[in-house]
């Protein structure tokens, strides 16, 4: 299995960015899919996940202004932050949790400037 993500990139403040991440390889159809944020020095922490039927979790901190979506069929998650302020730089990681089995993308650094 592999993840591909991307998307990233420098914001001002209040701005907006759109992540993308693509698996490949053996994907059962019911999985969890999601995006995890880490900065230097802080432990990896979740940003919004979505099952395979569509359920959702989201950090506080985010809740209202990232939307997470999905397309099964092509396996792709999306990450849509809108309202980005300088707190949200971090390198964002793509997630897929399989059978117990957890993979991850090589991150996109997303910055947002005040």
């Amino acid at each position: 299995v592999q993840l591909q993500a991307s998307g990233g990139g420098l914001v001002q403040a209040g701005g907006s960015l759109r992540l993308s991440c693509a698996a490949s390889g053996s994907i059962s159809k019911i999985n969890r899919m999601g995006w995890y944020r880490q900065v230097p020095g802080k432990q990896r922490e979740l940003v919004a996940t979505m099952t395979s039927g569509y359920s959702t979790n989201y950090a506080d901190s985010v809740k209202g202004r990232f939307t997470i979506s999905r397309d099964n069929a092509k396996n792709m998650v999306y990450l849509q932050m809108n309202s980005l302020k300088p707190e949200d730089t971090a390198v964002y990681y793509c997630n897929l949790h399989l059978r117990s089995t957890q993979y991850w993308g090589q991150g996109t650094q997303v910055t947002v400037s005040s």
